[in-house]
């Protein structure tokens, strides 16, 4: 469900209240920078983006993107961790980061007084520029990091969605886990964290998006000196092209008091031209939790399972399309029989015109909502700026969802989504054959 949640942040817009005044350029090094200037609050919001996620782990190294992600702040320009931590606990600024299969981040919020703002960004260019990757530090990361992986085996949803995208991607790099594989991470070196840096934290690889309480003469200083302190490595290839799956069904058998059961197939990249009737069909389908059809098959008329949903996650290549539930070990068939009938017809007729309305009129509805922090906004400018999504994407939003209908939404599925090539995954006790 958590990737359901994202793939809807991801998909929604912000506010219907005023237009954001988007504002970009490139640095002389080549980062692309996205910034919006708001003066409501004392705050900077800063988000810089590469294309080093897990996709980008070189073969036998699955786990080096983590890895690499997770110590840029262990140490850097000559400071430890704690002396980062202390730096920014000094001033009241906030580092962070995010990491998935395309990229990987670094985040800052800081207050926009001089200050403040002037150690926050000190800290924030050590980071992304000085990264010391101490040898005990990564030997201790790397300890944490095989733990949690073997930890997280326990965990049926986890070991459900390992052998989903295994099965679904099968030699493209999405197959690969985030976290990566222990034997692999167990043989990495100093060396290999600091090639995969110097390769793929470069500038010409770099989005830099801004919010906050500065003008754009001071936005575009900031921005200049966090690339110019990144490696000058060219931007790195495009993805492959992910071949859609062949149909297939994989059963595992493990200890847990219900069957986790996980239906899809190779959907849609993020500037894919059927995205929206996609999103907008699929939240009819299973994305608008009790109004949507498969909480209505499965749940409310059998009561299989407390919830069922279906998404799109679209990425820089075609992400999945998973359609997800659990439910007891002894009803496992009979609701997977249900949920893949539902999505069968729902391939086949598409939304009635009321559901297709109730859809829109949803999504349309929740507009006004979207934009109520600069931390949004951030977020949006990060995936607009990373995939290169149009500068008017959000004042254009509920026009394309508005403009939807029936007709588009059934020839989307149709051409996305073949129900006779469906990958399935259980995972349930007795559930291996």
């Amino acid at each position: 469900m958590q990737r359901f949640f994202f793939a809807l942040l991801l998909s929604l817009p912000l506010s219907a209240q005023a237009a954001l005044a988007i504002q970009h350029w490139q640095t002389p090094q080549g980062a692309r920078v996205i910034f919006v200037e708001s003066h409501e609050l004392p705050m900077l919001d800063i988000s810089v983006d590469f294309p080093a996620g897990s996709a980008r782990d070189p073969a036998g190294k699955a786990g080096l993107a983590h890895l690499t992600h997770g110590l840029l702040d262990q140490g850097a320009g000559g400071l430890s961790d704690t002396a980062i931590a202390h730096r920014l606990a000094d001033v009241g600024a906030v580092l962070a980061g995010n990491f998935d299969r395309d990229r990987a981040g670094v985040t800052l919020r800081t207050l926009s007084s001089a200050t403040e703002k002037a150690a926050a960004l000190e800290v924030l260019a050590r980071v992304l520029q000085r990264p010391d990757f101490p040898q005990a530090v990564i030997k201790r990361e790397k300890q944490r990091l095989i733990a949690a992986i073997r930890e997280a085996e326990a965990d049926p949803g986890t070991v459900a969605g390992k052998a989903f995208y295994r099965a679904l991607y099968g030699t493209h790099p999405y197959a690969h886990d985030e976290a990566g594989d222990p034997a692999a991470i167990a043989r990495l070196t100093r060396g290999d964290l600091q090639a995969f840096y110097r390769a793929h934290y470069s500038a010409p690889n770099a989005v830099i998006s801004l919010v906050g309480d500065i003008p754009r003469a001071e936005a575009e200083a900031i921005a200049a000196r966090l690339a110019a302190g990144l490696s000058t490595a060219a931007a790195v290839p495009p993805l492959s092209r992910p071949a859609p799956a062949a149909a297939s069904a994989t059963r595992i058998a493990h200890p847990s008091t219900q069957s986790h059961v996980l239906v899809g197939a190779v959907g849609m990249a993020r500037n894919d031209p059927d995205f929206f009737p996609l999103f907008v069909g699929n939240y009819v389908l299973g994305g608008g939790g009790f109004d949507s059809r498969l909480m209505r098959e499965v749940r409310d008329k059998r009561g299989y399972a407390y919830s069922a949903y279906s998404y799109f996650m679209p990425m820089v290549e075609a992400g999945p399309f998973q359609l997800g539930l659990q439910t007891k070990l002894e009803q496992t068939d009979d609701a997977l029989k249900v949920a893949q009938a539902t999505l069968r017809q729902f391939i086949a007729d598409g939304p009635s015109e009321a559901e297709l309305e109730q859809a829109k009129s949803n999504l349309t509805g929740g507009f006004p909502l979207r934009l109520d922090s600069n931390r949004k906004i951030l977020d949006y400018l990060a995936v607009i700026g990373f995939y290169r999504l149009p500068l008017d994407y959000l004042d254009t939003w509920v026009a394309k969802v508005e403009a939807v209908d029936v007709a588009a939404v059934k020839q989307a599925f149709a051409r996305r989504i073949d129900p006779d090539r469906l990958v399935t995954v259980v995972v349930g006790a007795g559930s291996a054959r």
